[in-house]
């Protein structure tokens, strides 16, 4: 079975708040990890991105997005078929 997609972020970053909505109203299954709470997910995130921005979003083939916008990161679920094309934004 292959990983699931992850979010790294925190409740008080703006982009992670939009980006986590986002995945929550098109029903994409995902782990997110609060950099806040888990300090070996901030480190990892950190470690993924080469910088201390959130939110960062690893996808299942280990490529990821720091600080999306909404038509990025869904652009991104189609290509990784996490998000039939039918269900994108319009």
């Amino acid at each position: 079975m292959s990983e699931s997609l992850k979010m790294y972020g925190a409740p008080w970053c703006g982009d992670c708040v939009r980006s986590k909505a986002l995945l929550d109203r098109l029903n994409v299954e995902y782990e997110y990890l609060d950099v806040d709470q888990i300090p070996e997910a901030k480190e990892k995130a950190i470690e993924i991105s080469g910088r201390q921005s959130i939110p960062v979003i690893v996808f299942p083939d280990k490529s990821y997005l720091v600080e999306p916008s909404d038509l990025d990161l869904t652009d991104k679920l189609i290509e990784s078929n996490l998000l039939p094309p039918t269900e994108s934004m319009e």
